[in-house]
């Protein structure tokens, strides 16, 4: 099956999992509008694909008082945007048994990237997705660790469950409307995400977890296929074992 959108904003575009699905929407015909912050490689990635299929938009989406302009000026120039995913993530190593070490600065931008951008942008580009006549769609990267924590990086793996639960209940919300509501869980994947310039505790972390082209190939499939919930790898298994039952319980708390 093809991906059936054709005009998609990638909120974290300039590496790993956020850039190689980006790139995998242009070879599948789609234009991409790139964004992240560090302009040089979207720059690069705009130059490999070319200006006919991708455009780049520097942003940092911890400014949330910005994020409603910005939203504004997407839609008002990409009047065809029909899908929209957000990827944006930064892992940190943090130690509660050592209190002197956490920094409770390094906690806040960790969250604030990880989830509540998430939910300011979803909010910005709602009225626009809901006044289209066809199907859009809303696309969220979290984590197999949004289901099963590690003691290793305890915000995180927070953030990514706090995201997990409000994707469920963004998706019932709006189950009456076109937009469709998709949630990303990968593993651990060979990406920057674990860079010792990141976390100085890992060592060689770009080769921790699942070859970043197998990763694409089977989140693609899954993303292309028209499923809301696409879990890759070990993030499959430990989806399969409880995640069905659990969301159960929530259809029948929902209603």
């Amino acid at each position: 099956m093809s991906f059936p959108y054709k005009r998609v904003l990638v909120i974290g575009a300039t590496s790993g999992i956020g850039e190689a699905l980006a790139s995998r929407f242009v070879a599948e015909g789609a234009c991409v509008i790139a964004v992240g912050r560090r302009k040089e490689n979207l720059e690069a990635f705009v130059h490999k694909h070319g200006k006919d299929k991708t455009t780049a938009v520097p942003f940092d989406i911890t400014d949330l008082d910005k994020i409603p302009n910005f939203a504004t000026n997407i839609t008002s120039t990409y009047g065809d945007l029909d899908c929209i995913l957000m990827n944006s993530g930064i892992q940190r190593g943090i130690d509660f048994s050592k209190p002197d070490t956490v920094d409770m600065d390094v906690i806040e931008t960790e969250y604030r990237t990880n989830y509540l951008s998430f939910l300011a942008l979803t909010k910005a580009f709602l009225p626009f997705l809901q006044s289209k006549q066809h199907e859009s769609a809303l696309m969220f990267t979290t984590s197999g660790l949004a289901l099963v924590p590690i003691t290793h990086c305890p915000n995180y793996c927070a953030s990514k469950a706090a995201l997990h639960h409000w994707i469920l209940v963004l998706r019932k919300q709006l189950g009456e409307s076109k937009i469709k509501v998709v949630e990303l869980f990968p593993p651990a994947v060979q990406t920057e995400l674990h860079d010792e310039k990141h976390q100085p505790d890992i060592k060689n972390g770009r080769q921790i977890g699942m070859p970043l082209d197998q990763f694409t190939n089977e989140a693609y499939a899954g993303l292309a296929s028209g499923k809301e919930e696409i879990s890759v790898g070990s993030a499959a298994g430990w989806y399969a074992a409880f995640e069905p039952q659990r969301q159960q319980l929530f259809n029948k708390m929902a209603g």
